[in-house]
């Protein structure tokens, strides 16, 4: 075993990081169809090779699984044009043409889903069961924005005198760069992109640098599916092409949208980037969770939903619980049963073997920024009451925390990764004021039996996404997106489409009363 010392703002601690076992550090091979792993970018409707190749790593063996184009402002600039190109026929198509397309491409997702979520399980790391879960989750955006893409109705409005007519139309508004995190390589693509092919724009997508598997197979069903050329573009880069890249997709005059879902510090770069060309900026940014137990609450049904939002993708998701706020009645017994629930039900391993509920953090450097929040939270006076250690690469033991303060980093900042800081409150208003001190509210869940005290906490939450004793939210029927420094604008829903479409007032004058 090795040893590694963590800098706090006040000492050193010193912290032993155990070995995995065998069975964890042995090879485990990406076994997908060679139709499906591609490794070069989508350009109008061709594969095409970069100058150059970034690796893509299995994050809980670091282990090569093999090169991708690493494309760069050029290709960027030729995906921007063909995105431009197809644009001019694909918004004539009628709304009934692209529903049918974009079921053709959901019907291909669940018919290879095993395959794709393989790739998500070897690209991302996480357990083979939630990349099945994802792929269920990816599909059913392409299914439900293929029937909503025969819904997108204007209105007829009565006008103020007799000789006219007012008529709003709705029309798509053009090119929309997409540019998707790594926690959810296919989903994050497939509720953007769904929505905005369903509204009749065109698209050219950047995934993130550490899963562009997931996006290239995506492209070539959207292809197999009979997409037109240049409706769909992707365009994989490392993460040192990333900036010029971005700046491509981001300020080109021909990209009319942008739709951005990661930090909340790189969407304000991306947001600068737009405001030149005055585009139309879609954001879900980064979260803070509150996840609140009130004094009526039902225990049980309390952990297990902290059990459901916490450990999801092993804390790597926007939407999981952050912040652990429960009231002093219960504090004890919730501790000590989420404790025991944390033992008996999770596993770390690789995410291909069927026993294994917790895979790796995505690098080293996630598993870094964990480690140093648990060693700010002792320092402070945090107890450790489960986990706290750092195992080989990036895998981090689910860590449970008692005796948090509010002004501890791991209360303040968005941890992205398997802990669970728990602080005691007395009151509703104590509890409130400190869920809506962070900077961002994405999503928040409490639970309560109390019906004035649930009605009273949903509406007073500073969050997008409010659950009530329920630790699991998203469906594509429902809108999500966050307040404050979470972002701008809603996915999914019927909400969702109109993010991808302008409104145009046309008077039609002239009509003999």
């Amino acid at each position: 075993m090795s040893a590694v010392r963590v800098l706090t703002s006040r000492r050193f601690l010193r912290q032993v990081t155990p070995s995995l076992p065998a069975s964890m550090r042995r090879h485990y091979s990406l076994d997908v169809p060679a139709a499906l792993l591609r490794t070069q970018g989508y350009l109008g409707g061709r594969w095409v090779s970069a100058a150059s190749e970034f690796p893509v790593l299995d994050p809980a063996t670091g282990q090569e699984l093999t090169q991708v184009s690493d494309c760069g402002p050029a290709e960027a600039k030729q995906a921007v044009n063909a995105a431009y190109e197809a644009f001019q026929s694909w918004k004539q198509s009628t709304a009934k043409e692209r529903s049918v397309l974009l079921r053709k491409w959901f019907d291909l997702l669940m018919l290879h889903k095993e395959d794709l979520a393989k790739l998500i399980t070897f690209e991302c790391g996480k357990p083979m069961r939630e990349s099945l879960g994802e792929m269920a989750y990816s599909a059913s955006f392409l299914e439900w924005f293929s029937e909503e893409a025969r819904r997108v109705y204007g209105d007829i409005v009565p006008p103020p005198a007799n000789d006219r007519r007012i008529l709003l139309l709705k029309q798509p508004v053009g090119v929309a760069s997409i540019i998707t995190p790594w926690n959810f390589p296919s989903a994050m693509i497939t509720r953007k992109v769904g929505a905005a092919l369903a509204a009749g724009c065109t698209v050219v997508v950047k995934p993130a640098e550490d899963t562009p598997l997931s996006a290239l197979a995506l492209a070539k069903l959207a292809e197999q599916a009979g997409i037109p050329p240049g409706v769909v573009n992707v365009v994989p880069c490392s993460r040192e092409k990333t900036p010029s890249v971005g700046q491509v997709l981001c300020t080109d005059p021909l990209v009319a949208k942008i739709s951005f879902t990661g930090s909340t510090a790189t969407g304000k770069v991306l947001l600068r980037m737009a405001a030149d060309t005055v585009k139309r900026v879609s954001m879900e940014l980064g979260g803070n969770a509150p996840f609140i137990v009130f004094d009526s609450a039902d225990v049980d049904s309390a952990v297990g939903g902290a059990m459901a939002s916490k450990f999801r993708n092993s804390g790597q998701t926007c939407v999981c619980s952050n912040r652990f706020l429960v009231q002093s009645g219960i504090y004890d017994r919730f501790v000590d049963k989420l404790g025991r629930a944390m033992d008996a039900e999770l596993r770390l391993g690789h995410g291909s073997d069927p026993n294994t509920t917790q895979g790796p953090l995505i690098n080293t450097r996630a598993a870094e920024k964990v480690l140093h929040q648990i060693s700010d939270a002792v320092s402070q006076g945090a107890k450790v009451l489960k986990g706290g250690n750092r195992l080989d690469g990036s895998f981090m033991e689910p860590t449970l925390l008692t005796d948090v303060t509010a002004d501890m980093l791991c209360m303040k900042e968005e941890t992205f990764g398997p802990l669970v800081p728990v602080i005691r409150f007395e009151t509703e208003e104590e509890a409130l004021a400190v869920a809506n001190a962070a900077n961002v509210g994405l999503a928040g869940y409490f639970y309560s039996q109390d019906v004035g005290q649930i009605w009273r906490v949903a509406e007073a939450l500073e969050v997008g996404i409010v659950g009530v004793n329920e630790g699991l939210l998203s469906t594509p029927e429902a809108t999500f997106g966050g307040v404050k420094q979470s972002g701008l604008g809603r996915e999914g829903s019927k909400y969702g489409i109109d993010e991808y479409l302008e409104v145009k007032y046309m008077c039609y004058g002239g009509l003999k009363p």
